[in-house]
């Protein structure tokens, strides 16, 4: 049996050919046949789309440039996951102090001292602790979070959404209402909830589970409703395709349909949906550090150093300054690539 395309060619079938040079009806019909099949190709065949009807899909839509905007945000986070990586590596060779001690200042208390003051290139905050090592440090622990908990979400979210929309009936009645219940509780709420059980343990006793797996784990289960969702949404889309019922035609199986149709299609999107589901799992966990409720003091991230440097505003406001302009930046620059690459998918579907 001939391998269908994952982006939509149709399978070879009696009487059809998956060749642009078919056997069809002359005159309107052939036109509009070969159309249909141009459309469900590749992105790289719009050139041939435009060729064939300029009004309906412009010159534009046949560059495919993801533009500087998105570069610029793919290099500002590309610097961010460099820096988290090589984190031990600059500890070991002295380029980073140990970002939970004070380092050495010749005129305290060093969170006056400013930028580029005695070798720190971010100053240091009320603790004399080196701000700049500080970021680097909490930037492993808000991606490990971001990445973690959205991996697992998308996973999770995109199994029960793809079983909704392929079988529908009862299964995806209850799988639907499950996701809905979810949906109803205030997401913020539940996370802490989640996080408050999971960590926490009678005196004398060790904790269930780590601070840090236990954000995880909170935000997985919050991400989940909502990629179910989505995956749910593109699967209906691309069950009703033609690929789709050709396999069924040619006699494959559901299984195989799914993993070598469905499965292939429904991930351009959701992969451009997981970056901006990373920039929000990022943006959670720094608030639940400023909550208190993400890694304990003195271990850096993101929200706790915003929340410690809120009481010296006046006096030191690089120390809240600082971590709120790199959790802005990295979490813009999440939502820009997304979104770019979101369009970018979708270019086939949003000219035709």
């Amino acid at each position: 049996m001939p391998e269908p395309s994952h982006r939509g060619a149709p399978v070879d079938a009696p009487g059809i050919s998956s060749r642009p040079e078919i056997d069809a009806p002359a005159g309107g019909a052939r036109e509009m046949l070969e159309l249909t099949q141009l459309a469900d190709r590749e992105v790289e065949e719009l050139q041939a789309l435009h060729t064939l009807d300029p009004d309906q899909v412009p010159a534009d839509a046949v560059k495919k440039r993801l533009g500087p905007l998105f570069w610029f945000a793919a290099g500002w986070f590309l610097l961010i996951v460099v820096l988290a990586l090589a984190a031990p590596l600059m500890e070991r060779a002295g380029f980073l102090p140990d970002p939970t001690k004070a380092v050495k200042c010749a005129n305290p208390p060093c969170s006056k001292l400013g930028i580029l003051k005695q070798g720190y290139l971010l100053g240091t905050d009320n603790l004399s602790r080196d701000i700049f090592s500080r970021i680097v440090w909490g930037a492993r622990v808000s991606l490990l979070v971001g990445f973690s908990s959205i991996f697992f979400g998308l996973v999770l979210g995109g199994a029960i959404g793809v079983i909704a929309g392929f079988f529908k009936g009862k299964l995806e009645t209850v799988l639907m209402a499950l996701t809905d219940m979810f949906l109803a509780f205030p997401a913020i709420l539940l996370a802490l909830a989640i996080i408050t059980f999971a960590s926490t343990s009678n005196p004398g006793e060790e904790p269930r589970l780590s601070r840090q797996v236990a954000v995880i784990l909170a935000l997985t289960i919050v991400s989940v409703p909502p990629i179910a969702r989505l995956v749910r949404a593109s699967t209906l889309v691309f069950a009703q395709r033609e690929f789709v019922l050709a396999a069924r035609t040619l006699g494959a199986s559901n299984l195989r349909i799914m993993v070598k149709e469905i499965v292939p299609n429904v991930l351009p999107p959701i992969f451009a949906f997981g970056i901006i589901g990373v920039a929000i799992a990022i943006t959670a966990e720094g608030a639940l550090a400023f909550l208190g409720l993400s890694l304990q003091p003195p271990n850096p991230t993101w929200g706790g150093m915003i929340n410690d440097g809120q009481k010296f505003y006046l006096d030191a406001p690089h120390m809240v300054l600082v971590p709120c302009a790199v959790l802005f930046l990295t979490v813009l620059s999440l939502n820009l690539a997304g979104d770019r690459l979101r369009e970018y998918f979708d270019i086939k579907e949003s000219v035709l």
